[in-house]
């Protein structure tokens, strides 16, 4: 059976066929009497817009696509469905697009979806500094746990949320810790880092750093056999799943935690508290970091191309989320 069109839809309603195209790309440009009558009329016949058309009508596709990093990584569990949640209440659809810690398949990725979305959210991007300015000269982009001097982003306050890392050990009576690095290309990473290693002589602490590791339980093993051979009372792992599979190796060799050894984690994803033991872990609101990064796409889309230069949009320009340690069991003194 042949589909309606809208010239079908034009001889029910006793309009022209550029009235019919009008109510679905501009509604604003018609009368309300019409619309009513030319959407009766739609009704009638089975009668969908085709999305195509009307995108080359309003230059919107209202679609937003949000590239992962790791879809595998439950961190972005939340992130992903704070953003789904505002993009449908905004009559958008989200696109998901996992990037497998690749900077080469994301750079594809966006090349091949450039042409039938409206922006971009780039998780966690591993993308270089200069590639991201090029293409948010070109495409709408907000970057989620990544921040960059010209293009919007929303991360969670690393540096706030390290100090209350080194808080607690300092508390536990440590005098020092191994952080066990996550890939190369983490902008976070290096944040996380960057921010333990320049605060812990402030609270009379060691820092060292073993890896790089791909943050996955299956490589926490290397990590933990890394960090061993540095004698430390404690570890801080660049994420919770390299953190499980710390201890899970720790376990295995017959290392206590946290008697003989601390633990501490990134994220607060929900396998933290279902391990044993329970992962104490830095955590942030994931769900509202979503929402929020495509509320700041939406606000781009309302200027032209390239959007994150507009004046109006500058207080939401760089958002950071407050963070906050949650303690559970994988954390006590220092070991005598």
């Amino acid at each position: 059976m042949q589909q309606p069109t809208i010239y079908d839809v034009a001889r029910l309603a006793g309009v022209a066929p550029s009235t019919v195209s009008r109510t679905f790309g501009r509604p604003d440009r018609v009368g309300a009497a019409t619309r009513e009558r030319v959407q009766a009329a739609a009704d009638e016949l089975g009668y969908v817009p085709n999305p195509h058309a009307r995108a080359l009508q309003t230059g919107r596709h209202k679609t937003i696509a949000m590239v992962i990093s790791d879809i595998a990584n439950p961190h972005f569990f939340e992130l992903i469905r704070g953003a789904e949640q505002r993009a449908k209440a905004a009559e958008n659809t989200l696109v998901i697009v996992n990037a497998e810690e690749s900077p080469t398949i994301e750079r594809d990725q966006v090349r091949g979806l450039s042409r039938s979305v409206d922006g971009f959210i780039l998780a966690a991007s591993r993308l270089p500094d200069q590639e991201l300015r090029d293409l948010s000269a070109q495409h709408h982009v907000v970057l989620v746990d990544r921040e960059l001097d010209s293009i919007p982003s929303v991360v969670m306050d690393t540096a706030a949320g390290c100090r209350q890392i080194l808080e607690h050990l300092e508390s536990l009576g440590h005098r020092e810790f191994t952080y066990c690095a996550g890939p190369p290309g983490s902008w976070m990473g290096a944040a996380r880092w960057a921010a333990l290693r320049t605060g812990a002589e402030e609270h009379g602490l060691r820092a060292r750093r073993v890896g790089p590791y791909t943050p996955t339980v299956a490589n926490g093993g290397v990590a933990a056999d890394g960090a061993l051979r540095s004698g430390t009372t404690a570890l801080v792992a660049h994420n919770d799943l390299l953190a499980i599979g710390i201890m899970r190796r720790l376990a295995d060799r017959g290392v206590r935690v946290p008697e003989d050894i601390s633990v501490i984690g990134f994220d607060d994803i929900f396998a933290a508290e279902l391990v044993q033991p329970p992962l104490t872990t830095l955590g942030g609101p994931d769900a509202h970091a979503g929402r929020l990064a495509v509320e700041m796409l939406l606000e781009l889309l309302k200027g032209p191309r390239g959007g994150s230069s507009r004046d109006d949009a500058e207080p939401l320009h760089h958002q950071r989320l407050p963070t906050s340690l949650v303690l559970r069991d994988s954390s006590g003194p220092a070991k005598g």
